[in-house]
């Protein structure tokens, strides 16, 4: 009987002692991007290296070639339908500037890694 009781109170402390921790995915890094007839806005966004990021974008207009987005160095290609927010989730090993572009590389923005 003490055993259990001694197991019971070791698994309540234990579940009390997790509910103040954050979840894995709170760690990663979440920017908003969004895609107008000027391009990509913001055109530079700030990021951690070795950490999770996830850029959520949205296309709010047709009068533009950056339909998709294209960041070789991660091996993304991502098409954009109008007006949907599209999350694309990648981890920058290092630090640096990753460049992403539409598919024709006349729009373009970059991920500053820090």
């Amino acid at each position: 009987m003490r055993t259990l009781l001694a197991l019971c109170l070791t698994l309540f402390v234990a579940i009390l002692s997790s509910c103040g921790s954050k979840p894995a995915t709170d760690t990663a890094q979440r920017v908003s991007i969004t895609v107008t007839e000027q391009g990509f806005e913001p055109a530079v966004v700030n990021v951690k290296a070795g950490q999770p990021v996830t850029m959520l974008v949205k296309r709010t207009t047709d009068r533009t070639c950056a339909t998709e987005v294209v960041m070789k160095e991660h091996n993304i290609n991502q098409p954009l339908p109008l007006n949907q927010e599209v999350e694309i989730t990648f981890t920058p090993a290092k630090s640096g500037d990753l460049v992403y572009a539409c598919a024709m590389d006349m729009y373009k923005g970059t991920v500053h890694v820090e």
